[in-house]
C-alpha cells in the first residue's frame, strides 16, 4: 500500500473521493481558464462585464458540475452511455426539424432561455458509447470486419446529421474522436491505412477533376480552396480573416506587444477576436512565449489525462478517458491550426479560453466524467 493510499484509508469514507480527484488536472484547467478571463478582458477593451465576467460565472458553475460528476460511480456512465447516444442523435434530428439558424448554420435548439448545441453533447456521448462497446466486446473480435462495422456506423450516424447543419469542423472532430477510441481499443492499423488511402484518393480525384467534364466540385468551391492555399489572392474577401490573423500572430514577435496593447484586436481588424481567433490576440499581446506557454499547459492537461487512462485497469474507464482527452486535443489543435492558416476556417473555439457557454460547460462536464473514471478506478 502506498503512503497516499494509507493516508486516504484514515480519512472518513465520505471525503475520500475528494482526495482521489486528479488535482493537477483541476489546477491546470483553472490556470488555462484564467488565461481566458484575462484575454476576454483585454479584447473587450477593459470592460469586465462584457465577456470576462459572464465567462467567469459559467466557469464557476462548470467547476461545481465537474466536481459533482466526479463523485458519480463509473458504472453509472457505462449504463447510460447507449441511452445518451440515442438521445443526442434524436436531438440532432430535432435540430434539422426546428433548430435555430445562426450565421448561416442550423445548429442550436432553444428551450426558453437555454440555448443547446446538440453536436457538442454528441462529442462526449458517442465516446462513452464506443468505450462501452469495446468494454463489452471480447478483445479477439476487435479487428474482425463485422465488429469493426458497428462502431463505424455509430460514428457516421451523428456525423451525417452534423454535416447537414452544416458543420464540417464538428463532423471532422466526431470522425477523428471515434478513430482515437478505435485505435486505443486495438483495431488493426490496416483499417486506418485503408481510410487514409481512400481520403488521399478522393482529394486527388477532386483536384484532378478541375476544368474537366467530370468536375466534382463547383467553381466557387475550388475558389475557396485557392483562397485557403493563398489568402493573398482575395485579401478583402474570403482571405481577409486569415490574413488579419497572420498579421496579429507575426506582430507579436518573441514577447508580444504587452497586455491590452494588441492593435489588431483593439482596432477591430481581427475577426471574432473573443471566440474563434482569440489565440491570435494572445499571441499578439504575449508573443511566442505566451502562445507556447498556453500550448504547454494544454499538453500537460493531455499528459495527466493519458496517465490516468494508462494506469486505470477498468477498460471502459480507460477508453473513455482516452476518448475525452482526444476530443480535447482536437479542440485546441484544430483551432490553432485554423488561425495559423494550416486548416480552413471553420469556427472551432479554443477550449477554456474562447468566449462561449455550451462548449465550456460540455468540456467541463467531459472532464467531470473523466474525473469519475479517475476517482473510481480499481485500487
Amino acid at each position: 500500500m502506498s503512503y497516499l493510499d494509507y493516508t486516504v484509508e484514515r480519512v472518513p469514507t465520505g471525503w475520500r473521493k475528494i482526495l482521489y480527484l486528479n488535482w493537477p488536472l483541476v489546477f491546470l484547467v483553472t490556470a488555462v481558464s484564467c488565461i481566458g478571463f484575462l484575454m476576454l478582458y483585454s479584447v473587450s477593451g477593459g470592460e469586465i462585464d462584457r465577456w470576462a465576467m459572464p465567462q467567469m460565472e459559467r466557469f464557476a458553475a462548470g467547476m461545481v458540475l465537474m466536481i459533482a460528476l466526479a463523485f458519480v460511480p463509473i458504472w453509472f456512465w457505462r449504463s447510460i452511455s447507449v441511452g445518451a447516444y440515442v438521445i443526442c442523435v434524436l436531438l440532432l434530428v430535432l435540430v434539422e426539424v426546428m433548430g435555430h439558424v445562426g450565421m448561416g448554420a442550423q445548429r442550436w435548439l432553444i428551450v426558453g432561455p437555454i440555448r443547446i448545441q446538440p453536436s457538442e453533447l454528441t462529442k462526449i456521448a458517442f465516446v462513452m458509447t464506443l468505450a462501452a462497446y469495446y468494454d463489452w466486446l471480447p478483445v479477439e473480435k476487435v479487428s474482425r470486419p463485422l465488429w469493426v462495422l458497428i462502431p463505424v456506423i455509430l460514428i457516421l450516424t451523428p456525423t451525417a446529421l452534423v454535416l447537414m447543419q452544416p458543420d464540417l469542423g464538428t463532423s471532422v472532430m466526431l470522425i477523428a474522436g471515434g478513430g482515437i477510441v478505435m485505435f486505443a481499443a486495438g483495431v488493426s492499423l490496416w483499417y486506418f491505412g485503408a481510410v487514409i488511402a481512400v481520403v488521399v484518393g478522393l482529394v486527388t480525384a477532386v483536384m484532378e477533376s478541375r476544368g474537366t467534364d467530370w468536375q466534382l466540385l463547383h467553381d466557387y468551391q475550388f475558389r475557396r480552396i485557392d483562397t485557403f492555399l493563398d489568402p493573398g489572392s482575395d485579401p478583402l474577401g474570403a482571405g481577409y480573416n486569415i490574413m488579419q490573423a497572420q498579421i496579429a500572430l507575426g506582430s507579436g514577435g518573441w514577447s508580444g506587444r504587452g497586455f491590452m496593447q494588441g492593435t489588431q484586436s483593439r482596432l477591430n481588424f481581427l475577426p471574432e477576436k473573443h471566440t474563434d481567433f482569440i489565440f491570435t490576440s494572445l499571441a499578439e499581446e504575449f508573443g511566442f512565449v505566451g502562445a507556447a506557454s498556453l500550448l504547454a499547459l494544454y499538453i500537460l492537461i493531455l499528459g495527466f489525462c493519458l496517465h490516468s487512462a494508462l494506469t486505470n485497469r477498468d477498460r471502459f474507464a480507460s477508453l473513455m478517458t482516452i476518448g475525452i482527452a482526444g476530443t480535447f486535443f482536437l479542440y485546441f489543435s484544430i483551432n490553432m491550426a485554423t488561425v495559423m492558416g494550416m486548416l480552413p476556417a471553420k469556427g472551432s473555439p479554443l477550449p477554456l479560453v474562447s468566449y462561449g457557454g455550451t462548449s465550456l460547460m460540455i468540456l467541463l462536464m467531459g472532464f467531470g466524467i473523466l474525473q469519475s473514471a479517475h476517482v473510481h478506478r480499481p485500487r
